[in-house]
């Protein structure tokens, strides 16, 4: 892991990665600038995209949405007990450690967030855990670097 900096890093600069859909591009990170606590991105959603349902079983998630207008459905949605939560431009939501989630794109133009998890899990590969079938589950696992 990088010895933490203070760097300025564009999203130009990351490759997207659309392993659970969308474009995700982490721009702060372990891997790139060294942060021991967690790590920030940017995600764009075409119309008819969506981030596949997963959970955190370490971290929280704060989403700020940018541009557009999302759907994230919480816990299975309303047909498994859980809910359904509007987003629209300038909105924010915490999706609280180990709740399953899933983000949609349902409406005409693109919606653009951003995103912040912490704490990082002890190891990446155990940051994220998938519930349904991944979109592009030949991208690689998206990574972002680093161990506690």
């Amino acid at each position: 892991m990088p010895e933490p900096v203070a760097r300025a890093v564009s999203v130009t600069e990351v490759a997207p990665n659309r392993r659970r859909g969308g474009d995700i591009r982490v721009v702060l990170s372990p891997r790139t600038v060294g942060s021991t606590s967690g790590f920030m991105g940017v995600l764009t959603l075409r119309p008819g995209e969506f981030v596949a349902e997963h959970y955190h079983p370490h971290s929280e998630e704060f989403l700020h949405v940018v541009k557009g207008s999302l759907t994230m459905r919480l816990d299975g949605g309303p047909e498994a007990g859980g809910s359904v939560v509007s987003l629209t431009a300038g909105q924010g939501l915490m999706v609280p450690i180990g709740m399953r989630h899933r983000l949609e794109n349902s409406h005409d133009g693109d919606a653009e967030l951003v995103f912040h998890l912490s704490p990082l899990a002890p190891r990446p590969e155990l940051g994220h855990v998938d519930t349904e079938e991944l979109p592009s589950a030949d991208e690689p696992q998206l990574n972002v670097g680093g161990v506690r």
